[in-house]
C-alpha cells in the first residue's frame, strides 16, 4: 500500500468528526429539499461573514437548495479532511480551494468535469479569460473561479519622497537601483523585504519574476506518462504499485529565465537592499508598516489590513525584464461526484457564484478582484474602485497574470522550487547550481515512463 493512500485511510477519522459536526450529510434531503455543504477556508474572519451572508442569499432565493458553510481550516489543514472524505466516499458537495488540488482530485476521480454544464452557459463569457488556465487540465474544465488576485509591489509613497524618488521603476534595472536608494542600514531601512522559506508562499512570490524573465516551469504539450514514487524521494513505489500516472509535463526548472529571476533576487541581496523575512513567513506587514522596508510583494487581500493602519501605501506592478507578468492567486469551486440531484444542485449555486451580483458584492467587501467581467464595470465596483485606485493596478495587471501549474505533482515542482530559492537567498549555493539541483531532484522524483 502507497504511503500517501495509507495515510490517508489513517486519517478517515477526521472526516468522521468533521461530519459528527453536522446536522446532515450533504445531499440528505428533507422533504423536497436538496441540503449541499461547501467546504472553504476563507480569511480573515470579517470575509468569512461575507461569504455566508451570499450563502443565506443565496438561500432565501433557493428555498429547494440550502446550501450549509462550513470553514474547514486553511490550505494544509484541509488536506487530510478533503483527502480522508474522498476515500471515505463523504465528500463534500462543494469545495473553496486553491486550484493546484486540481491534478490530485481528477486522479482520485472525486469531482466532476463541468465542461458540459458551463460550455452553453452565457456566464462563460464574462469569465476572465486568464483564468481558464487554472481551470482545465487533459481537455476538460475541473472547476470555475471564485476568487481572484495577483501579486503586486506595495511601497510607501512617504520614504520614496524621502528619497527623491518621483517615477516608478519598471524594469529590474531601475528596480534595483531604486531598492539601493532607498536603503539607509544607519536608520534601519532597507528597499525590500523577501520572503525567506522552501514554501508555496516563497514559490508564489518569484514566478512573476521567472515568467517575466521569460522563464516557463514546464512543456504542458508534451504527452508523457510521469510516476511519482510513494516515498516522495525516489522513484520506487510503496510496494504496491499504486503509483499516480501523470500528464503531459516536461520540466525545465533550470532554464534561462529562472536562472536570471533567481539572480536578480540575489543581486538585491548582494546590494544589501534587502531584508529576509523570518523562516516560511513573508506575509506579515509588520517591518513594512513599521517603516523598516520601503517595499514588499503582497496583494490585495492585505488592503483591509493596510486601510485600517492608517499608513500611507500604494501599489506598482511587478518590475518587467522581457515581457509584463504575475502570479494570478485565489481559489476555485469545485464539484464533488456524489448524486445526479445533488450535482446539479450545486452547478445552480456555482452558476450564483460566478454572477456579476455575488462577484460585484465578494469583491467591494473582501478586495478580490471580480472573475465576472461585467461584475468589474458594475457602477458599484467602479465606485469603489474611485475610493480604492490601488486596486486597479491589479486590474491592470491582470492580462498579465499566469496560474501555476495544476497538475498532479504540483506539490513537488513547487518543493524543488523552493528549496533551490530559500539556498540561494541563505547564500548556500548560486542560482545556477540551485536550479539545477531542482531538475535533478525532480527527475529522481518523477520518474518518465517512456
Amino acid at each position: 500500500m502507497s504511503n500517501l493512500l495509507r495515510w490517508v485511510r489513517v486519517s478517515l477519522v477526521l472526516v468522521v468528526c468533521l461530519i459528527g459536526l453536522t446536522t446532515c450529510r450533504a445531499g440528505v434531503a428533507a422533504s423536497n429539499v436538496t441540503h449541499l455543504t461547501l467546504w472553504h477556508g476563507v480569511n480573515p474572519p470579517p470575509n468569512r461573514d461575507v461569504l455566508q451572508r451570499l450563502v443565506d442569499r443565496f438561500n432565501q432565493t433557493h428555498p429547494q437548495i440550502q446550501v450549509e458553510s462550513l470553514y474547514v481550516g486553511q490550505g494544509d489543514q484541509q488536506i487530510p479532511k478533503i483527502l480522508s472524505a474522498v476515500v471515505g466516499g463523504v465528500p463534500p458537495n462543494l469545495l473553496w480551494y486553491a486550484p493546484m488540488l486540481t491534478g490530485q482530485l481528477v486522479e482520485l476521480d472525486a469531482i466532476v468535469p463541468l465542461d458540459d454544464w458551463l460550455d452553453p452557459l452565457p456566464i462563460k463569457q464574462d469569465i476572465d479569460p486568464t483564468l481558464f488556465e487554472s481551470m482545465q487540465w487533459e481537455g476538460h474544465l475541473w472547476s470555475v473561479p471564485f476568487s481572484v488576485n495577483n501579486v503586486g509591489i506595495f511601497y510607501r509613497p512617504s520614504l520614496f519622497a524621502a528619497a527623491g524618488i518621483t517615477e516608478l521603476p519598471q524594469t529590474w534595472n531601475d528596480f534595483r537601483q531604486v531598492a539601493r536608494r532607498l536603503t539607509n542600514p544607519q536608520t534601519d531601512q532597507y528597499g525590500l523585504l523577501l520572503p525567506l522559506g522552501k514554501g508555496e508562499w516563497t514559490v508564489f512570490m518569484w514566478l512573476p519574476f521567472l515568467w517575466s524573465g521569460g522563464g516557463e516551469v514546464g512543456d504542458v504539450g508534451q504527452q508523457m506518462g510521469v510516476r511519482v514514487g510513494g516515498d516522495g524521494e525516489g522513484g520506487e513505489d510503496g510496494g504496491d504499485g499504486e503509483d499516480s500516472q501523470l500528464k503531459a509535463i516536461k520540466f525545465r526548472l533550470n532554464s534561462a529565465g529562472a536562472i536570471a529571476a533567481l539572480r536578480f533576487w540575489r543581486d538585491l541581496i548582494e546590494d544589501g537592499s534587502v531584508i529576509l523575512s523570518q523562516p516560511e513567513r513573508g506575509y506579515e506587514l509588520d517591518q513594512f508598516l513599521a517603516g523598516k522596508v520601503a517595499m514588499q510583494l503582497t496583494g490585495p487581500w492585505t488592503l483591509g489590513q493596510l486601510q485600517a493602519t492608517g499608513v500611507d501605501f500604494a501599489v506598482m506592478p511587478i518590475p518587467v525584464l522581457e515581457r509584463p507578468a504575475t502570479s494570478i492567486g485565489g481559489e476555485n469551486l469545485f464539484i464533488f461526484k456524489t448524486s445526479p440531484a445533488e450535482e446539479q444542485a450545486a452547478q445552480v449555486f456555482a452558476e450564483y457564484v460566478l454572477s456579476e451580483e455575488f462577484q460585484t458584492e465578494w469583491a467591494i467587501a473582501t478586495g478580490y478582484l471580480p472573475v465576472n467581467l461585467q461584475a468589474r464595470q458594475n457602477p458599484k465596483y467602479q465606485a469603489f474602485l474611485q475610493q480604492q485606485p490601488v486596486i486597479k493596478v491589479f486590474l491592470q495587471q491582470a492580462q498579465y497574470g499566469r496560474s501555476r501549474p495544476i497538475f498532479p505533482g504540483y506539490s513537488r515542482l513547487s518543493d524543488a522550487l523552493g528549496r533551490a530559492i530559500e539556498a540561494v537567498l541563505l547564500g548556500k549555493s548560486t542560482p545556477e547550481a540551485a536550479l539545477g539541483q531542482a531538475q535533478q531532484r525532480l527527475e529522481r522524483v518523477l520518474e518518465v515512463v517512456n
